[in-house]
C-alpha cells in the first residue's frame, strides 16, 4: 500500500455521490454531505432524500412553534434514524454545535429547533434525521470500489437547491452527464 493510500485523502467538506455500482438501496441516488472524515471512520448526511415529514410536523410532536414550517427533512442516512441534526452556517452558538467547515457547523440541540419553529433561527439549514456513518476504512475501500463520486460541497447545493436536482447538479458541477455515468464510471 502506498504512503498516499495508507494517510488517505480526508474527504471532510466534500460531497459523496453514489454511482450505479453502489449495492446499498439506501443510498441508491444519493448525495451525501461529509462532516467528519478521519482514521476512525466518516460522518455524514444525505441531503437529497427527503422523509414523509415536514419540518413542522416534527416541530409539533415536539410541542414548539413552527408547525405552518413545511421545509423538508432529510433521511441523514441509516444510522440513529431517531437523532436529529441541523446543518446550517457558522452564526452563533447554539446549546450543542460543532464546526464541520469554516462556513458550516451542524446541531444537535433543541434550541435551534425552537429558534427556527420562532423565524429566530439561521436563515439557511437543512434538517436531518439520522446519519449516514463509515467504520475506520470502510468509505476508503467503497470508494476503491468505484461505489461513490467525490467533489467539493456546495452552500448553494445545500440550501438553495431543490433536493430532487441535487444529483444531477452535482454531476454536472464535475462534468458528468447523468445519461452516461453508467458508462463511463468504473471502466479504465
Amino acid at each position: 500500500m502506498s504512503e498516499r493510500e495508507q494517510q488517505g485523502q480526508n474527504l471532510k467538506g466534500q460531497f459523496l455521490v453514489a454511482s450505479p455500482w453502489l449495492g446499498d438501496p439506501n443510498f441508491h441516488g444519493g448525495v451525501i454531505y461529509i462532516c467528519d472524515h478521519d482514521a476512525d471512520g466518516t460522518f455524514g448526511l444525505l441531503i437529497n432524500q427527503p422523509l414523509d415529514v415536514s419540518l413542522g410536523e416534527i416541530l409539533e410532536q415536539l410541542d414548539m412553534d413552527g408547525e405552518h414550517l413545511d421545509q423538508p427533512v432529510y433521511g441523514g442516512g441509516p444510522v440513529q434514524q431517531e437523532r436529529g441534526f441541523v446543518l446550517h452556517p457558522l452564526d452563533r452558538e447554539w446549546q450543542s454545535s460543532v464546526a464541520v467547515s469554516d462556513r458550516l457547523q451542524i446541531t444537535t440541540s433543541r434550541d435551534i429547533l425552537q429558534a427556527i419553529g420562532n423565524e429566530l433561527g439561521p436563515e439557511r439549514y437543512l434538517v436531518a434525521l439520522g446519519y449516514s456513518g463509515w467504520g475506520a476504512g470502510q468509505l476508503e475501500e467503497e470508494l476503491a470500489g468505484n461505489a461513490w463520486l467525490t467533489c467539493p460541497a456546495s452552500d448553494a447545493v445545500l440550501f438553495d437547491t431543490p433536493w430532487q436536482d441535487r444529483y444531477r447538479t452535482v454531476l454536472a458541477q464535475m462534468g458528468i452527464d447523468p445519461g452516461q455515468l453508467d458508462q463511463s464510471v468504473g471502466h479504465a
